[in-house]
């Protein structure tokens, strides 16, 4: 049976109690984003995934839809190119993407930089991994979909100031929500749309071990 995981370390900050969360605006609508990545509230197996609508790396509209999945997916969240621990998770991904395609299960990246920043932002190494297995990358500028999921927080001056940092502007490098970002997380979705695992950790630099990632996946796809 597949584990919806949330780390101890987050359960204990937490207390699986009420998130304080604040509106901020996007687009036409007030929306609620955690204080905190401490505070998020993602989703957890057996929910419902949400549609969303992203963007690719040519800026066209991509529609996840989880009531009409072709095949079971591998959602995976990273804050951006600007982070160097998302850039070595994406090239370790080198060695893990050909097998869970092999199960026949999709991967989507999800980033927060927009469609003309995705790859640019990225590290030489990650770039090239992501350009030898073509990733399916795609752009969360603004945030709908890490809010539908449930991982979104507002940021801190020590992120925005390490963005500014690099040379780029804040503005210019990163998200068109600025001052909220994604925990990074992993979902396994069923070709039904139900949620079958869930990774989250606040600590940015703590990512979802391989052996498990492949675990998800060949649960979504045994049951496919």
């Amino acid at each position: 049976m597949v584990r919806s995981l949330i780390p101890l370390s987050l359960a204990a900050v937490l207390g699986f109690a009420l998130i304080c969360s604040t509106a901020i605006r996007s687009g036409h609508a007030d929306v609620p984003v955690a204080e905190t990545a401490a505070e998020i509230r993602p989703l957890v197996a057996g929910d419902t995934a949400p549609r969303f609508i992203v963007e690719t790396v040519d800026g066209e509209a991509f529609d996840f839809d989880p009531q009409n999945l072709d095949k079971p997916a591998i959602i995976l969240v990273f804050r951006g190119g600007w982070c160097p621990y998302c850039n070595m998770y994406l090239s370790d991904m080198r060695y893990v993407i050909p097998r869970i395609r092999a199960m026949g299960v999709d991967e989507l990246f999800l980033s927060g930089d927009r469609p003309e920043l995705l790859y640019e932002s990225l590290e030489m190494q990650a770039k090239e991994d992501i350009e030898d297995l073509d990733y399916t990358i795609l752009s969360d500028a603004n945030a709908q979909a890490a809010i539908a999921l449930g991982i979104a927080f507002k940021s801190n001056a020590r992120t925005e100031n390490y963005v500014k940092g690099k040379g780029d502007g804040y503005r210019e490098s990163s998200m068109e929500r600025h001052g909220v970002l994604p925990v990074p997380a992993v979902f396994a979705v069923d070709r039904d749309g139900t949620i079958a695992f869930t990774y989250v950790n606040p600590d940015y630099k703590v990512r979802l071990p391989a052996d498990e990632l492949l675990a998800a996946a060949r649960s979504i796809a045994a049951a496919d």
